[in-house]
Protein backbone atom coordinates (compact mmCIF):
# COMPACT_ATOMS: atom_id res chain seq x y z
CA UNK A 1 0.00 0.00 0.00
CA UNK A 2 2.91 2.33 0.71
CA UNK A 3 4.02 1.77 -2.88
CA UNK A 4 0.71 3.11 -4.15
CA UNK A 5 1.25 6.39 -2.30
CA UNK A 6 4.78 6.72 -3.67
CA UNK A 7 3.71 5.71 -7.18
CA UNK A 8 0.95 8.32 -7.26
CA UNK A 9 3.45 11.03 -6.36
CA UNK A 10 5.80 9.91 -9.13
CA UNK A 11 3.01 9.89 -11.71
CA UNK A 12 1.69 13.30 -10.64
CA UNK A 13 5.20 14.73 -10.78
CA UNK A 14 5.66 13.29 -14.27
CA UNK A 15 2.33 14.77 -15.37
CA UNK A 16 3.48 18.19 -14.20
CA UNK A 17 6.82 17.82 -16.02
CA UNK A 18 5.14 16.79 -19.28
CA UNK A 19 2.50 19.52 -19.01
CA UNK A 20 5.15 22.20 -18.46
CA UNK A 21 7.13 20.94 -21.44
CA UNK A 22 4.03 21.45 -23.57
CA UNK A 23 3.30 24.88 -22.08
CA UNK A 24 0.29 23.56 -20.20
CA UNK A 25 -0.77 23.30 -16.57
CA UNK A 26 -0.95 20.05 -14.60
CA UNK A 27 -4.54 21.01 -13.78
CA UNK A 28 -5.37 20.48 -17.46
CA UNK A 29 -4.73 16.74 -17.06
CA UNK A 30 -7.02 14.23 -15.34
CA UNK A 31 -5.32 11.14 -13.96
CA UNK A 32 -7.42 8.00 -14.14
CA UNK A 33 -6.10 5.18 -11.96
CA UNK A 34 -6.81 1.97 -13.85
CA UNK A 35 -8.00 -0.28 -11.05
CA UNK A 36 -9.03 -3.32 -13.12
CA UNK A 37 -8.30 -6.62 -11.33
CA UNK A 38 -7.21 -4.69 -8.22
CA UNK A 39 -9.02 -5.17 -4.88
CA UNK A 40 -11.11 -2.49 -3.22
CA UNK A 41 -8.35 -1.94 -0.64
CA UNK A 42 -6.03 -0.64 -3.37
CA UNK A 43 -8.67 1.78 -4.59
CA UNK A 44 -9.25 2.98 -1.04
CA UNK A 45 -5.53 3.69 -0.74
CA UNK A 46 -5.61 5.68 -3.99
CA UNK A 47 -8.61 7.63 -2.69
CA UNK A 48 -6.73 8.44 0.51
CA UNK A 49 -3.97 9.89 -1.64
CA UNK A 50 -6.20 12.21 -3.61
CA UNK A 51 -7.28 10.20 -6.65
CA UNK A 52 -11.01 9.95 -7.37
CA UNK A 53 -11.12 8.80 -11.01
CA UNK A 54 -10.91 5.02 -11.46
CA UNK A 55 -10.93 3.13 -14.75
CA UNK A 56 -12.39 -0.33 -15.16
CA UNK A 57 -12.53 -2.68 -18.14
CA UNK A 58 -15.31 -5.00 -17.05
CA UNK A 59 -18.90 -4.32 -16.13
CA UNK A 60 -18.96 -6.90 -13.35
CA UNK A 61 -15.98 -5.27 -11.65
CA UNK A 62 -17.62 -1.85 -11.74
CA UNK A 63 -20.79 -3.31 -10.24
CA UNK A 64 -18.92 -5.06 -7.43
CA UNK A 65 -16.70 -2.11 -6.56
CA UNK A 66 -19.55 0.37 -6.85
CA UNK A 67 -21.50 -1.63 -4.26
CA UNK A 68 -18.61 -1.10 -1.84
CA UNK A 69 -17.37 2.38 -2.73
CA UNK A 70 -20.33 3.94 -4.53
CA UNK A 71 -20.15 7.64 -5.31
CA UNK A 72 -16.84 8.14 -3.52
CA UNK A 73 -15.32 7.27 -6.90
CA UNK A 74 -15.82 8.69 -10.38
CA UNK A 75 -16.00 5.49 -12.39
CA UNK A 76 -14.78 5.35 -15.99
CA UNK A 77 -15.69 2.50 -18.33
CA UNK A 78 -12.53 2.17 -20.42
CA UNK A 79 -12.92 -1.37 -21.79
CA UNK A 80 -15.01 -2.77 -24.62
CA UNK A 81 -18.69 -2.52 -23.68
CA UNK A 82 -21.28 -5.02 -24.88
CA UNK A 83 -24.74 -3.63 -25.59
CA UNK A 84 -26.46 -6.13 -23.30
CA UNK A 85 -24.44 -4.88 -20.31
CA UNK A 86 -25.00 -1.14 -20.70
CA UNK A 87 -28.01 -1.22 -18.36
CA UNK A 88 -25.85 -2.41 -15.47
CA UNK A 89 -23.53 0.61 -15.45
CA UNK A 90 -25.55 3.48 -16.91
CA UNK A 91 -26.28 4.84 -13.42
CA UNK A 92 -22.78 4.16 -12.08
CA UNK A 93 -20.21 5.61 -14.48
CA UNK A 94 -19.35 9.23 -15.16
CA UNK A 95 -17.80 8.62 -18.58
CA UNK A 96 -17.80 5.80 -21.14
CA UNK A 97 -14.53 5.95 -23.11
CA UNK A 98 -15.06 3.10 -25.53
CA UNK A 99 -17.92 3.90 -27.92
CA UNK A 100 -17.13 2.64 -31.41
CA UNK A 101 -20.42 1.52 -32.96
CA UNK A 102 -23.78 3.13 -33.64
CA UNK A 103 -25.52 0.10 -32.13
CA UNK A 104 -23.69 0.66 -28.83
CA UNK A 105 -24.33 4.41 -28.89
CA UNK A 106 -28.03 3.84 -29.47
CA UNK A 107 -28.18 1.35 -26.58
CA UNK A 108 -26.40 3.78 -24.26
CA UNK A 109 -28.85 6.47 -25.30
CA UNK A 110 -31.87 4.22 -24.71
CA UNK A 111 -30.68 3.27 -21.22
CA UNK A 112 -29.84 6.89 -20.44
CA UNK A 113 -33.38 7.88 -21.40
CA UNK A 114 -34.74 5.24 -19.02
CA UNK A 115 -32.50 6.52 -16.23
CA UNK A 116 -33.33 10.16 -17.01
CA UNK A 117 -29.70 11.15 -17.38
CA UNK A 118 -27.34 12.55 -19.98
CA UNK A 119 -24.44 10.15 -20.54
CA UNK A 120 -21.04 11.54 -21.43
CA UNK A 121 -19.09 9.43 -23.90
CA UNK A 122 -15.84 9.38 -25.85
CA UNK A 123 -15.38 7.94 -29.33
CA UNK A 124 -12.74 5.21 -29.43
CA UNK A 125 -10.24 5.31 -32.29
CA UNK A 126 -7.90 2.66 -33.65
CA UNK A 127 -5.42 4.91 -35.41
CA UNK A 128 -2.72 2.22 -35.51
CA UNK A 129 -5.12 -0.20 -37.27
CA UNK A 130 -4.37 -2.98 -34.79
CA UNK A 131 -6.53 -6.03 -35.46
CA UNK A 132 -6.66 -6.91 -31.75
CA UNK A 133 -8.00 -3.50 -30.73
CA UNK A 134 -11.47 -2.02 -30.94
CA UNK A 135 -12.12 1.44 -32.29
CA UNK A 136 -12.94 3.37 -35.44
CA UNK A 137 -10.54 4.21 -38.23
CA UNK A 138 -9.80 7.90 -38.75
CA UNK A 139 -11.75 8.14 -42.02
CA UNK A 140 -14.91 6.84 -40.30
CA UNK A 141 -14.96 9.24 -37.38
CA UNK A 142 -16.66 12.38 -38.68
CA UNK A 143 -19.70 10.63 -40.18
CA UNK A 144 -19.98 8.47 -37.05
CA UNK A 145 -19.90 11.50 -34.74
CA UNK A 146 -22.55 13.29 -36.78
CA UNK A 147 -24.84 10.25 -36.48
CA UNK A 148 -24.28 9.82 -32.72
CA UNK A 149 -24.67 13.54 -32.05
CA UNK A 150 -28.35 13.28 -32.96
CA UNK A 151 -29.08 10.99 -29.99
CA UNK A 152 -30.94 12.88 -27.29
CA UNK A 153 -29.33 11.62 -24.07
CA UNK A 154 -25.68 11.35 -25.09
CA UNK A 155 -23.00 14.02 -25.07
CA UNK A 156 -19.84 13.42 -27.10
CA UNK A 157 -17.03 14.88 -25.03
CA UNK A 158 -14.01 13.88 -27.09
CA UNK A 159 -11.85 11.02 -28.33
CA UNK A 160 -10.05 8.02 -26.82
CA UNK A 161 -7.40 5.63 -28.08
CA UNK A 162 -5.34 2.71 -26.82
CA UNK A 163 -1.99 3.13 -28.52
CA UNK A 164 0.22 0.11 -29.27
CA UNK A 165 2.41 -1.24 -26.50
CA UNK A 166 5.91 0.06 -27.18
CA UNK A 167 9.23 0.04 -25.33
CA UNK A 168 10.11 3.53 -26.55
CA UNK A 169 7.22 5.91 -25.91
CA UNK A 170 8.40 8.14 -28.76
CA UNK A 171 7.14 5.47 -31.15
CA UNK A 172 3.57 6.48 -30.27
CA UNK A 173 4.04 10.23 -30.57
CA UNK A 174 2.71 10.36 -34.14
CA UNK A 175 -0.47 8.57 -33.06
CA UNK A 176 -1.21 11.07 -30.29
CA UNK A 177 -0.42 13.95 -32.64
CA UNK A 178 -2.80 12.60 -35.27
CA UNK A 179 -5.64 12.28 -32.76
CA UNK A 180 -5.06 15.79 -31.46
CA UNK A 181 -5.25 17.16 -35.01
CA UNK A 182 -8.39 15.12 -35.65
CA UNK A 183 -9.98 16.64 -32.54
CA UNK A 184 -9.09 20.13 -33.77
CA UNK A 185 -10.64 19.38 -37.17
CA UNK A 186 -13.84 18.02 -35.61
CA UNK A 187 -14.15 20.99 -33.27
CA UNK A 188 -13.98 23.36 -36.24
CA UNK A 189 -17.08 21.70 -37.71
CA UNK A 190 -19.19 23.00 -34.79
CA UNK A 191 -21.40 19.90 -34.66
CA UNK A 192 -24.29 20.25 -32.21
CA UNK A 193 -23.94 18.20 -29.01
CA UNK A 194 -20.23 17.57 -29.68
CA UNK A 195 -17.20 18.96 -27.90
CA UNK A 196 -13.59 17.90 -28.11
CA UNK A 197 -12.72 18.87 -24.54
CA UNK A 198 -11.37 15.42 -23.65
CA UNK A 199 -8.57 13.46 -25.27
CA UNK A 200 -8.17 10.20 -23.35
CA UNK A 201 -4.81 8.91 -24.50
CA UNK A 202 -1.65 7.74 -22.84
CA UNK A 203 -1.04 4.85 -20.44
CA UNK A 204 1.75 3.79 -18.07
CA UNK A 205 4.37 3.42 -20.82
CA UNK A 206 3.64 6.58 -22.81
CA UNK A 207 1.49 9.05 -20.85
CA UNK A 208 4.16 11.76 -20.75
CA UNK A 209 4.45 11.80 -24.55
CA UNK A 210 0.64 11.77 -24.81
CA UNK A 211 0.41 14.84 -22.56
CA UNK A 212 3.04 16.63 -24.63
CA UNK A 213 0.84 16.00 -27.68
CA UNK A 214 -2.41 17.22 -26.11
CA UNK A 215 -3.89 14.48 -23.94
CA UNK A 216 -6.25 15.73 -21.23
CA UNK A 217 -6.82 12.32 -19.61
CA UNK A 218 -4.23 9.63 -18.95
CA UNK A 219 -5.06 6.09 -17.85
CA UNK A 220 -2.36 4.69 -15.57
CA UNK A 221 -2.68 1.26 -13.96
CA UNK A 222 0.65 -0.52 -13.54
CA UNK A 223 2.39 2.78 -12.81
CA UNK A 224 0.16 3.23 -9.75
CA UNK A 225 -0.91 -0.22 -8.55
CA UNK A 226 1.96 -2.34 -9.86
CA UNK A 227 1.74 -5.33 -12.17
CA UNK A 228 -1.50 -7.25 -12.34
CA UNK A 229 -1.92 -10.90 -11.50
CA UNK A 230 -4.71 -11.94 -13.83
CA UNK A 231 -4.97 -15.32 -12.11
CA UNK A 232 -6.44 -13.59 -9.06
CA UNK A 233 -9.44 -12.12 -10.83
Amino acid sequence: MENIKDNIKIVLDNIEIAAKKAGRSKEDITLIAVSKTKPVECIEEALKNGLVNMGENKVQEIRHKYDVLGNNVKWHMIGHLQTNKVKYIIDKVSLIHSVDSLKLAEKINAEAVKSDKIMDILIQLNVAHEETKFGLMTKEVTDFIIAVSKLSNIRIKGLMTIAPYVINSEDNRHIFREIKQLAVDIKRKNIDNVSMDILSMGMTNDYMVAIEEGSTMVRVGTGIFGKRDYNKR
